[in-house]
Protein backbone atom coordinates (compact mmCIF):
# COMPACT_ATOMS: atom_id res chain seq x y z
CA UNK A 1 0.00 0.00 0.00
CA UNK A 2 2.77 2.70 1.13
CA UNK A 3 4.74 1.68 -1.71
CA UNK A 4 1.66 2.71 -4.43
CA UNK A 5 1.65 5.61 -2.50
CA UNK A 6 5.13 6.38 -3.28
CA UNK A 7 5.07 5.42 -6.82
CA UNK A 8 1.74 7.69 -7.57
CA UNK A 9 3.46 10.72 -5.85
CA UNK A 10 6.47 10.15 -7.63
CA UNK A 11 4.38 10.25 -11.06
CA UNK A 12 2.68 12.76 -9.70
CA UNK A 13 5.72 14.75 -9.28
CA UNK A 14 7.34 14.12 -12.65
CA UNK A 15 4.22 14.74 -14.32
CA UNK A 16 4.15 18.43 -12.88
CA UNK A 17 8.04 18.78 -13.76
CA UNK A 18 7.24 17.62 -17.75
CA UNK A 19 4.34 20.05 -17.34
CA UNK A 20 6.53 23.14 -15.99
CA UNK A 21 9.51 22.07 -18.33
CA UNK A 22 6.55 22.21 -21.04
CA UNK A 23 5.95 25.16 -20.99
CA UNK A 24 9.03 27.35 -20.15
CA UNK A 25 10.26 25.21 -23.40
CA UNK A 26 7.51 26.94 -25.30
CA UNK A 27 8.14 30.70 -24.00
CA UNK A 28 12.08 29.94 -24.81
CA UNK A 29 10.55 28.89 -28.64
CA UNK A 30 8.26 31.83 -29.21
CA UNK A 31 11.21 33.97 -27.56
CA UNK A 32 13.56 32.56 -30.22
CA UNK A 33 10.82 32.08 -33.05
CA UNK A 34 10.21 36.35 -32.08
CA UNK A 35 14.00 36.89 -33.48
CA UNK A 36 14.70 33.90 -36.28
CA UNK A 37 12.68 34.77 -39.32
CA UNK A 38 14.04 36.40 -42.39
CA UNK A 39 17.09 38.46 -40.64
CA UNK A 40 19.24 35.23 -39.78
CA UNK A 41 18.59 33.93 -43.16
CA UNK A 42 20.91 37.19 -44.38
CA UNK A 43 23.21 36.69 -41.02
CA UNK A 44 26.14 34.99 -43.91
CA UNK A 45 26.52 38.48 -45.75
CA UNK A 46 27.05 40.44 -42.51
CA UNK A 47 29.48 38.21 -41.92
CA UNK A 48 31.23 38.74 -45.33
CA UNK A 49 30.75 43.02 -45.05
CA UNK A 50 32.78 42.91 -41.57
CA UNK A 51 35.19 39.79 -41.77
CA UNK A 52 34.59 36.64 -39.54
CA UNK A 53 37.04 37.60 -36.74
CA UNK A 54 35.01 40.69 -35.45
CA UNK A 55 32.17 39.12 -36.55
CA UNK A 56 32.19 36.38 -34.72
CA UNK A 57 32.96 38.51 -31.67
CA UNK A 58 30.39 41.04 -31.98
CA UNK A 59 27.89 37.95 -32.55
CA UNK A 60 28.26 36.76 -28.84
CA UNK A 61 28.53 40.16 -27.36
CA UNK A 62 25.76 42.00 -29.04
CA UNK A 63 23.36 38.96 -27.97
CA UNK A 64 24.31 39.18 -24.76
CA UNK A 65 23.78 43.00 -24.21
CA UNK A 66 20.65 42.64 -25.85
CA UNK A 67 19.40 39.75 -23.16
CA UNK A 68 20.75 42.33 -20.59
CA UNK A 69 18.64 45.06 -21.51
CA UNK A 70 15.65 43.07 -22.27
CA UNK A 71 16.43 41.56 -19.02
CA UNK A 72 16.26 45.07 -17.52
CA UNK A 73 12.80 45.90 -19.33
CA UNK A 74 11.12 42.66 -18.41
CA UNK A 75 11.75 43.22 -14.86
CA UNK A 76 10.99 47.48 -15.18
CA UNK A 77 7.64 45.71 -16.61
CA UNK A 78 7.23 43.54 -13.74
CA UNK A 79 7.50 46.33 -11.43
CA UNK A 80 5.31 48.92 -13.06
CA UNK A 81 2.47 46.20 -13.24
CA UNK A 82 2.73 46.24 -9.33
CA UNK A 83 2.51 49.79 -9.21
CA UNK A 84 -0.38 50.18 -11.65
CA UNK A 85 -1.83 47.10 -10.31
CA UNK A 86 -2.71 45.78 -13.54
CA UNK A 87 -1.73 42.16 -14.77
CA UNK A 88 -0.05 42.74 -18.22
CA UNK A 89 1.42 45.60 -20.03
CA UNK A 90 2.93 46.04 -23.46
CA UNK A 91 6.05 47.89 -24.58
CA UNK A 92 4.59 51.14 -25.06
CA UNK A 93 2.65 50.88 -21.74
CA UNK A 94 5.60 50.34 -19.74
CA UNK A 95 7.32 53.15 -21.69
CA UNK A 96 4.47 55.49 -20.81
CA UNK A 97 3.86 54.33 -17.11
CA UNK A 98 7.80 54.95 -16.21
CA UNK A 99 7.59 58.43 -17.11
CA UNK A 100 3.67 58.95 -15.90
CA UNK A 101 5.01 57.45 -12.72
CA UNK A 102 8.21 59.12 -12.05
CA UNK A 103 7.95 61.67 -9.12
CA UNK A 104 9.28 64.92 -10.87
CA UNK A 105 6.51 66.78 -13.06
CA UNK A 106 8.89 68.23 -16.03
CA UNK A 107 9.46 64.64 -16.49
CA UNK A 108 6.24 62.75 -16.14
CA UNK A 109 4.71 65.01 -18.60
CA UNK A 110 6.65 63.69 -21.56
CA UNK A 111 4.86 60.31 -20.79
CA UNK A 112 2.34 60.67 -24.00
CA UNK A 113 5.21 61.49 -26.00
CA UNK A 114 7.34 58.65 -25.07
CA UNK A 115 4.65 56.09 -25.90
CA UNK A 116 3.65 57.26 -28.97
CA UNK A 117 7.70 57.30 -29.92
CA UNK A 118 7.48 53.92 -29.18
CA UNK A 119 4.92 53.42 -31.37
CA UNK A 120 6.57 54.94 -34.21
CA UNK A 121 9.81 53.10 -34.01
CA UNK A 122 8.27 49.83 -33.54
CA UNK A 123 5.83 50.20 -36.49
CA UNK A 124 8.66 51.48 -38.19
CA UNK A 125 10.74 48.58 -38.08
CA UNK A 126 8.31 46.15 -38.35
CA UNK A 127 6.57 48.07 -41.18
CA UNK A 128 10.57 47.78 -42.78
CA UNK A 129 11.18 44.15 -42.00
CA UNK A 130 7.47 43.93 -44.22
CA UNK A 131 9.60 45.41 -47.10
CA UNK A 132 12.76 43.38 -46.36
CA UNK A 133 10.46 40.35 -46.52
CA UNK A 134 9.16 41.53 -50.12
CA UNK A 135 12.48 41.50 -51.76
CA UNK A 136 13.29 38.24 -49.66
CA UNK A 137 10.39 36.70 -51.70
CA UNK A 138 10.84 38.50 -55.20
CA UNK A 139 14.21 37.61 -55.11
CA UNK A 140 13.74 34.08 -54.81
CA UNK A 141 10.74 33.43 -57.24
CA UNK A 142 13.05 35.64 -59.89
CA UNK A 143 16.32 33.02 -59.39
CA UNK A 144 13.72 30.19 -60.02
CA UNK A 145 11.96 32.07 -62.83
CA UNK A 146 15.00 32.55 -64.68
CA UNK A 147 16.72 29.19 -63.28
CA UNK A 148 19.68 31.31 -63.38
CA UNK A 149 22.69 31.09 -60.05
CA UNK A 150 23.13 34.98 -61.16
CA UNK A 151 21.31 37.66 -59.05
CA UNK A 152 20.52 41.38 -60.44
CA UNK A 153 18.25 44.09 -60.10
CA UNK A 154 18.20 44.23 -63.78
CA UNK A 155 16.12 41.95 -66.06
CA UNK A 156 18.54 39.94 -67.97
CA UNK A 157 18.31 38.53 -71.62
CA UNK A 158 16.27 35.36 -72.00
CA UNK A 159 16.53 32.34 -74.63
CA UNK A 160 13.56 30.49 -75.90
CA UNK A 161 12.94 27.89 -78.52
CA UNK A 162 16.46 28.55 -79.49
CA UNK A 163 15.54 31.93 -81.76
CA UNK A 164 13.68 34.16 -79.48
CA UNK A 165 15.23 36.36 -77.51
CA UNK A 166 13.29 38.57 -74.45
CA UNK A 167 14.36 40.69 -71.26
CA UNK A 168 12.89 39.59 -68.95
CA UNK A 169 11.29 41.38 -65.97
CA UNK A 170 13.49 44.10 -63.63
CA UNK A 171 13.20 42.73 -59.93
CA UNK A 172 10.76 45.60 -59.44
CA UNK A 173 8.79 44.13 -61.17
CA UNK A 174 8.77 41.05 -59.79
CA UNK A 175 7.88 43.28 -56.43
CA UNK A 176 4.76 44.83 -57.96
CA UNK A 177 3.47 41.27 -59.24
CA UNK A 178 3.45 40.10 -55.88
CA UNK A 179 1.33 43.35 -54.11
CA UNK A 180 -1.79 42.33 -54.58
CA UNK A 181 -0.87 38.18 -52.95
CA UNK A 182 0.55 40.34 -50.11
CA UNK A 183 -2.40 42.33 -49.94
CA UNK A 184 -4.42 39.14 -49.62
CA UNK A 185 -2.53 37.56 -47.25
CA UNK A 186 -2.32 40.66 -45.12
CA UNK A 187 -6.69 41.02 -44.90
CA UNK A 188 -6.77 38.43 -42.52
CA UNK A 189 -7.86 39.75 -39.38
CA UNK A 190 -6.94 36.80 -37.14
CA UNK A 191 -3.57 35.87 -36.07
CA UNK A 192 -4.93 32.49 -35.08
CA UNK A 193 -5.32 31.26 -38.64
CA UNK A 194 -1.54 32.41 -39.40
CA UNK A 195 -0.03 30.61 -36.36
CA UNK A 196 0.16 27.12 -37.85
CA UNK A 197 1.98 28.63 -40.98
CA UNK A 198 4.58 30.19 -38.52
CA UNK A 199 5.55 27.43 -36.54
CA UNK A 200 6.05 25.11 -40.17
CA UNK A 201 8.12 28.09 -40.86
CA UNK A 202 11.09 27.25 -37.52
CA UNK A 203 11.21 23.89 -39.34
CA UNK A 204 12.19 25.26 -42.84
CA UNK A 205 14.21 27.50 -40.86
CA UNK A 206 16.13 24.53 -39.20
CA UNK A 207 16.73 22.76 -42.33
CA UNK A 208 18.21 25.45 -44.57
CA UNK A 209 20.80 25.78 -41.54
CA UNK A 210 21.89 22.18 -41.58
CA UNK A 211 22.27 22.39 -45.02
CA UNK A 212 24.33 25.56 -44.73
CA UNK A 213 26.41 24.11 -42.82
CA UNK A 214 26.44 21.06 -45.24
CA UNK A 215 27.22 23.29 -48.24
CA UNK A 216 30.34 25.11 -45.82
CA UNK A 217 32.03 21.76 -45.22
CA UNK A 218 31.22 20.70 -49.32
CA UNK A 219 32.68 23.73 -51.14
CA UNK A 220 35.06 24.59 -48.30
CA UNK A 221 36.09 21.67 -45.98
CA UNK A 222 39.48 23.54 -45.05
CA UNK A 223 37.76 27.27 -44.29
CA UNK A 224 39.93 28.84 -46.85
CA UNK A 225 39.95 32.15 -48.25
CA UNK A 226 37.94 34.11 -45.71
CA UNK A 227 38.53 37.84 -44.85
CA UNK A 228 39.66 38.16 -41.43
CA UNK A 229 38.54 41.71 -41.06
CA UNK A 230 36.99 45.01 -43.02
CA UNK A 231 37.19 48.08 -42.58
CA UNK A 232 35.10 50.07 -39.63
CA UNK A 233 32.68 51.21 -41.50
CA UNK A 234 31.71 47.22 -42.86
CA UNK A 235 31.71 46.79 -39.17
CA UNK A 236 29.54 49.52 -38.78
CA UNK A 237 27.22 47.90 -41.70
CA UNK A 238 27.43 44.45 -40.01
CA UNK A 239 26.54 45.78 -36.26
CA UNK A 240 22.70 47.12 -38.07
CA UNK A 241 22.43 43.53 -39.84
CA UNK A 242 23.67 41.39 -36.32
CA UNK A 243 21.16 43.56 -34.61
CA UNK A 244 18.36 43.12 -36.87
CA UNK A 245 18.84 39.24 -37.10
CA UNK A 246 19.06 38.94 -32.97
CA UNK A 247 16.51 40.92 -31.81
CA UNK A 248 13.55 40.05 -30.05
CA UNK A 249 12.51 43.71 -29.01
CA UNK A 250 8.46 43.03 -30.01
CA UNK A 251 7.79 40.03 -28.62
CA UNK A 252 10.18 39.81 -25.24
CA UNK A 253 7.35 41.64 -22.69
CA UNK A 254 4.23 39.38 -24.88
CA UNK A 255 6.00 36.19 -23.98
CA UNK A 256 6.40 37.07 -20.23
CA UNK A 257 3.14 38.74 -20.15
CA UNK A 258 1.48 34.76 -21.62
CA UNK A 259 3.94 32.81 -18.47
CA UNK A 260 2.24 30.81 -16.37
CA UNK A 261 5.64 32.13 -13.81
CA UNK A 262 6.80 34.94 -15.03
CA UNK A 263 9.33 34.89 -12.36
CA UNK A 264 11.12 32.16 -14.26
CA UNK A 265 11.60 34.62 -17.47
CA UNK A 266 14.98 35.11 -16.59
CA UNK A 267 15.87 30.91 -17.48
CA UNK A 268 13.58 31.65 -20.88
CA UNK A 269 15.82 34.69 -21.88
CA UNK A 270 18.92 33.03 -20.84
CA UNK A 271 18.19 29.89 -22.71
CA UNK A 272 16.21 31.74 -25.33
CA UNK A 273 18.90 33.94 -26.09
CA UNK A 274 21.61 30.93 -26.08
CA UNK A 275 19.88 29.56 -28.82
CA UNK A 276 19.14 32.54 -30.65
CA UNK A 277 23.05 33.46 -30.85
CA UNK A 278 23.77 29.65 -31.39
CA UNK A 279 21.51 29.84 -34.87
CA UNK A 280 22.67 33.20 -36.17
CA UNK A 281 26.09 31.65 -35.64
CA UNK A 282 25.51 28.70 -37.50
CA UNK A 283 23.78 29.89 -40.42
CA UNK A 284 25.76 32.98 -40.43
CA UNK A 285 29.62 31.80 -39.79
CA UNK A 286 28.70 28.56 -42.03
CA UNK A 287 26.70 30.82 -44.47
CA UNK A 288 29.98 32.73 -45.48
CA UNK A 289 32.28 29.56 -45.22
CA UNK A 290 30.13 28.25 -48.41
CA UNK A 291 29.78 31.01 -50.47
CA UNK A 292 32.49 33.42 -49.27
CA UNK A 293 32.00 36.78 -51.27
CA UNK A 294 29.16 35.37 -53.60
CA UNK A 295 27.32 35.98 -50.65
CA UNK A 296 23.67 36.76 -51.13
CA UNK A 297 19.87 37.12 -49.07
CA UNK A 298 18.59 35.03 -48.20
CA UNK A 299 20.88 32.36 -48.24
CA UNK A 300 19.33 30.22 -50.07
CA UNK A 301 19.92 32.13 -53.20
CA UNK A 302 23.45 30.51 -53.26
CA UNK A 303 21.81 26.88 -53.26
CA UNK A 304 22.35 25.15 -56.06
CA UNK A 305 19.60 25.18 -58.19
CA UNK A 306 18.91 21.13 -58.34
CA UNK A 307 15.39 19.66 -57.34
CA UNK A 308 15.82 19.40 -53.85
CA UNK A 309 17.23 23.09 -53.09
CA UNK A 310 15.05 24.48 -55.73
CA UNK A 311 12.23 22.66 -53.16
CA UNK A 312 13.74 24.17 -50.27
CA UNK A 313 13.91 27.57 -51.90
CA UNK A 314 10.17 27.71 -53.06
CA UNK A 315 9.47 26.73 -49.18
CA UNK A 316 11.36 29.71 -47.95
CA UNK A 317 9.92 31.83 -50.26
CA UNK A 318 6.76 30.64 -48.38
CA UNK A 319 7.43 30.80 -44.86
CA UNK A 320 8.58 34.42 -45.45
CA UNK A 321 5.26 35.03 -46.88
CA UNK A 322 3.55 34.18 -44.10
CA UNK A 323 5.97 35.83 -41.80
CA UNK A 324 5.69 38.56 -43.68
CA UNK A 325 1.82 38.47 -42.56
CA UNK A 326 2.53 38.00 -38.73
CA UNK A 327 4.67 40.83 -38.85
CA UNK A 328 2.53 43.41 -40.54
CA UNK A 329 -0.25 42.60 -37.40
CA UNK A 330 1.02 44.39 -34.60
CA UNK A 331 2.06 47.80 -36.07
CA UNK A 332 -0.73 47.45 -38.65
CA UNK A 333 -3.18 47.09 -34.97
CA UNK A 334 -1.22 49.64 -33.46
CA UNK A 335 -1.71 52.23 -36.57
CA UNK A 336 -5.74 51.65 -36.71
CA UNK A 337 -5.78 52.27 -33.13
CA UNK A 338 -5.22 55.67 -33.78
CA UNK A 339 -7.32 55.59 -36.82
CA UNK A 340 -10.46 53.41 -35.66
CA UNK A 341 -12.37 56.26 -33.69
CA UNK A 342 -12.58 58.47 -36.43
CA UNK A 343 -15.10 56.15 -38.43
CA UNK A 344 -18.75 54.91 -37.39
CA UNK A 345 -19.45 51.40 -36.09
CA UNK A 346 -20.52 50.04 -38.72
CA UNK A 347 -17.89 51.26 -41.32
CA UNK A 348 -14.60 50.61 -38.37
CA UNK A 349 -14.14 46.82 -40.45
CA UNK A 350 -14.36 47.87 -44.05
CA UNK A 351 -12.07 50.55 -43.55
CA UNK A 352 -9.81 47.66 -41.40
CA UNK A 353 -9.37 46.21 -44.43
CA UNK A 354 -9.25 49.70 -46.75
CA UNK A 355 -6.29 50.59 -44.30
CA UNK A 356 -4.75 47.16 -44.65
CA UNK A 357 -4.45 47.13 -48.46
CA UNK A 358 -2.77 51.03 -48.59
CA UNK A 359 -0.59 50.23 -45.78
CA UNK A 360 0.26 47.03 -47.91
CA UNK A 361 0.94 49.18 -50.89
CA UNK A 362 3.44 51.49 -49.25
CA UNK A 363 5.19 48.99 -48.20
CA UNK A 364 5.55 47.20 -51.52
CA UNK A 365 6.64 51.01 -53.06
CA UNK A 366 9.26 51.29 -50.47
CA UNK A 367 10.64 48.05 -51.65
CA UNK A 368 10.51 49.01 -54.80
CA UNK A 369 12.22 52.03 -53.99
CA UNK A 370 15.00 50.77 -52.18
CA UNK A 371 15.42 46.61 -53.27
CA UNK A 372 18.47 46.14 -51.30
CA UNK A 373 17.58 43.60 -48.86
CA UNK A 374 21.16 44.25 -46.52
CA UNK A 375 21.03 48.16 -47.18
CA UNK A 376 17.36 47.78 -45.39
CA UNK A 377 18.20 45.24 -42.50
CA UNK A 378 20.82 47.44 -41.72
CA UNK A 379 18.95 50.84 -41.42
CA UNK A 380 16.40 49.31 -39.52
CA UNK A 381 18.98 47.88 -36.90
CA UNK A 382 20.73 50.71 -36.48
CA UNK A 383 17.80 53.56 -36.88
CA UNK A 384 15.05 51.16 -34.60
CA UNK A 385 16.68 48.45 -32.97
CA UNK A 386 19.09 50.68 -31.08
CA UNK A 387 16.07 52.94 -29.59
CA UNK A 388 14.22 49.59 -28.66
CA UNK A 389 16.96 46.69 -27.91
CA UNK A 390 19.62 49.38 -26.06
CA UNK A 391 18.35 53.12 -25.30
CA UNK A 392 14.63 52.85 -23.97
CA UNK A 393 15.28 49.52 -21.81
CA UNK A 394 18.11 51.43 -19.97
CA UNK A 395 16.07 54.69 -19.54
CA UNK A 396 12.99 52.75 -18.47
CA UNK A 397 14.69 51.32 -15.79
CA UNK A 398 16.20 54.16 -14.39
CA UNK A 399 12.86 56.13 -14.29
CA UNK A 400 10.90 52.75 -12.76
CA UNK A 401 14.18 52.40 -9.86
CA UNK A 402 15.44 55.97 -9.59
CA UNK A 403 13.52 56.37 -5.99
CA UNK A 404 13.33 52.63 -5.04
CA UNK A 405 15.38 52.32 -1.76
CA UNK A 406 18.79 50.43 -1.88
CA UNK A 407 20.05 51.11 -5.28
CA UNK A 408 23.21 53.29 -5.71
CA UNK A 409 21.20 55.89 -8.38
CA UNK A 410 25.36 57.31 -9.44
CA UNK A 411 25.94 53.54 -10.35
CA UNK A 412 22.68 52.54 -11.98
CA UNK A 413 23.04 56.54 -13.71
CA UNK A 414 26.27 55.76 -14.88
CA UNK A 415 26.07 52.58 -16.49
CA UNK A 416 22.29 53.21 -17.76
CA UNK A 417 24.91 56.34 -19.82
CA UNK A 418 26.98 53.99 -20.68
CA UNK A 419 25.01 51.40 -22.28
CA UNK A 420 22.59 54.31 -24.04
CA UNK A 421 25.55 55.78 -25.65
CA UNK A 422 26.22 52.52 -27.32
CA UNK A 423 23.11 52.80 -28.97
CA UNK A 424 23.21 56.55 -29.52
CA UNK A 425 26.26 55.84 -31.14
CA UNK A 426 24.91 52.84 -33.20
CA UNK A 427 21.25 55.04 -33.65
CA UNK A 428 23.67 57.77 -35.79
CA UNK A 429 26.95 56.66 -37.53
CA UNK A 430 24.78 53.41 -38.34
CA UNK A 431 21.69 54.59 -39.45
CA UNK A 432 23.89 57.24 -41.71
CA UNK A 433 25.99 54.41 -43.16
CA UNK A 434 23.13 52.18 -43.96
CA UNK A 435 20.91 55.35 -45.19
CA UNK A 436 24.00 56.27 -47.60
CA UNK A 437 23.41 52.17 -48.91
CA UNK A 438 19.88 52.88 -49.47
CA UNK A 439 20.09 56.10 -50.80
CA UNK A 440 22.66 54.49 -53.46
CA UNK A 441 20.03 51.75 -54.56
CA UNK A 442 17.57 54.06 -55.59
CA UNK A 443 20.00 56.13 -57.73
CA UNK A 444 21.87 53.43 -59.15
CA UNK A 445 20.00 52.13 -62.50
CA UNK A 446 22.04 49.02 -62.56
CA UNK A 447 23.06 47.10 -59.74
CA UNK A 448 24.59 43.46 -58.89
CA UNK A 449 23.98 42.20 -55.38
CA UNK A 450 25.95 39.10 -56.60
CA UNK A 451 27.66 39.41 -59.76
CA UNK A 452 28.77 35.75 -60.98
CA UNK A 453 27.45 32.92 -60.26
CA UNK A 454 29.32 30.46 -57.18
CA UNK A 455 32.11 28.22 -58.72
CA UNK A 456 31.42 24.62 -59.90
CA UNK A 457 27.82 25.17 -60.67
CA UNK A 458 26.67 26.32 -57.16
Amino acid sequence: MVERILTRIGVLILSVKCVFFYRLLFSIMNLAKGALGGGVLAGHVAYMTAGYFPALILNMVYGVYMCFNFYILVMSAQRLCRRCHVASMTYPDVGEAAFALFPNPKVARWSTCYRKWIDVITCLNLFGSCAAYQLMVAKTIKQLAENTQESIIEGRHGSYFGRFSVRLPNLRLYIAFMIVPFIIICLITEIKYLAPFSIGANFVIAIAIIMTISYALQYNPKFENMVVANSFLDVIKYTGMAVFSMSCAGVVIPVENNMKDPKKFPIVLGCGYIFIIGCVFFCSFFGYVAFLDKCESPITMNFPLTTGPKVLKGLIAVMIYVTHAVNFFMPFNCVYFYLKPKFKPENQYKMELVFRALIVIIISLVAIAFPSVDALMGFLGCFCLSNMAFICPNTIYVLVHYERPGKNRKFMIWRAVLLSLFGVFILFCGSFVSGKDLIFTLFKKKQEDATTPAPDGR
